[in-house]
């Protein structure tokens, strides 16, 4: 289907909400806006039944087979921890089944996390994390990552996507081209990873490249990376990383999508209007922005007056609306999953709290070992 680029620019962006109902306010922008859907954080999240209520009234305000998203990885990660149940962090779950050999317990983490996401009517969670454990970025990422070489990270990323895929849940790689060698969090800061390109692609990268086909999505980061062509400016804003790196040498035919553009990591570096014109240029497909209407009507307006400005860029925004319209409608043809009854959700936070058991103790035992 042929869309204006007013269509366009709303459908390309990923919007957050404020609270757990929709405002009045709330429902006029998305209508003015109609992006591709919604991410939701604890904020938004009371019990399943207010969720999915949320959801159904902010996407019958967006486009068609919208995106609805959140951030579920486990461990620090898990926007339901309080309405369902803590989930184990990905690096508990990748150092058991490493220790047991058991990388069963990586693809339940998967699945439990997708069956976790449906119940409250979500169809996306932005995991897994494909940054490598590296000491730099320790505590920025603490548990967040399953492994510190390319090899863990990739065997872990492998049987958790096929967790979700199973129950037709999408996930999205992050953060590519990888925050391992950071040691600043890009929610505050622009972190400098001076890491080499051959560095890079042996190690960071591997994960991309060797599950490409795998993932359907891949999050782009707001770090910079000094000692490759993009030098200083953020992944996020930068073509070498999104156009030349991952889509011609790595070859990723998925979902391109940004981090929060609200984060300080590419807001210090410029201004919103500027990131979100930068981002598509660069070879974005869909631009997150999670917490203030401002930001949201700012980066939609400004890919409007930019491809008033430049016909060459309103038939970039056009073309990769309708790409993105058709990788919706394959993701999300099923629709939404029904609602579980009261004893399925009891019997989910029961089977979520003896997954944790296992982890721990496996984590147990393995300590326990003699050296």
């Amino acid at each position: 289907m042929k869309v204006n680029v007013r269509h366009a620019a709303g459908s390309l962006l990923v919007v957050g909400l404020s609270g757990t109902e929709l405002t009045g306010l709330e429902r006029a922008w998305l209508r003015l806006v109609r992006p591709a859907g919604a991410i939701l954080f604890r904020r938004n999240i009371a019990d399943a039944r207010q969720t999915r209520a949320l959801l159904n009234d902010a996407t019958a305000l967006c486009v068609p087979h919208s995106f609805c998203c959140l951030d579920v990885e486990g461990g620090t990660v898990d926007r339901l921890r309080d309405a369902l149940a803590p989930m184990p962090s990905a690096q508990a779950v990748a150092e058991s089944a490493r220790r047991t050999d058991r990388s069963a317990l990586v693809r339940e983490h998967g699945e439990l996390i997708a069956r976790a996401v449906k119940a409250f009517g979500f169809n996306t969670t932005l995991a897994p994390v494909l940054d490598l454990a590296l000491p730099a970025s320790a505590a920025v990422l603490g548990s967040r990552a399953a492994g510190e070489t390319a090899e863990q990270v990739i065997e872990y990323a492998h049987n958790f996507l096929a967790g979700l895929a199973a129950h037709k849940v999408v996930g999205c790689g992050k953060h590519f081209p990888g925050l391992g060698g950071g040691s600043l969090d890009s929610h505050v800061e622009t972190p400098a990873v001076h890491r080499k390109m051959r560095e890079l692609w042996s190690e960071d990268l591997a994960p991309y490249r060797d599950l490409r086909n795998e993932l359907p999505m891949v999050m782009v980061n707001h770090a910079a990376y000094p000692e490759t062509p993009s030098k200083n400016t953020p992944a996020s804003a930068s073509p070498y990383w999104i156009t030349t790196v991952l889509r011609k040498h790595i070859g990723y035919r998925g979902i391109v999508f940004s981090d929060d553009l609200e984060m300080g990591g590419i807001l210090k570096f410029m201004p919103i209007e500027e990131a979100a014109v930068a981002a598509i240029r660069a070879g974005m497909d869909l631009l997150e922005i999670c917490h203030t209407p401002e930001m949201i009507l700012h980066a939609y307006e400004a890919l409007i007056a930019e491809s008033e400005r430049s016909a060459a860029f309103s038939k970039l925004l056009i073309a990769r609306a309708e790409q993105t319209a058709q990788q919706r409608a394959k993701f999300f043809a099923s629709g939404v999953s029904p609602a579980l009854t009261a004893k399925q959700f009891e019997a989910l936070r029961a089977r979520i709290l003896r997954f944790g058991e296992t982890i721990r103790s496996a984590q147990t035992n393995a300590e326990a070992q003699p050296a």
